[in-house]
């Protein structure tokens, strides 16, 4: 099975859309990440379903969902 994000490619997670990911790693089906305005802080790990392309056009719908639900 193919991998759909390559390694140093930049993606979000669905539950912080607003928070750039870098792929660092994808093994076992599971894709380890990096902050990118953080790089020093520790790896954060989602699966393919819990990540978004950089291009995706309703961003600002995701970020005002994620806005009520956290609130």
């Amino acid at each position: 099975m193919e991998n759909k994000f390559k390694e140093g490619e930049v993606v979000r997670a669905k539950v912080n859309p607003n928070q750039n990911l870098i792929v660092r790693r994808y093994l076992d089906r599971i894709y380890y990440c990096k902050i990118q305005e953080d790089p020093g802080h520790n790896d954060l790990v989602y699966f393919e379903r819990e990540l978004l392309p950089l291009e995706i056009k309703d961003i600002g719908l995701l970020t005002s969902l994620n806005v009520i639900i956290h609130k």
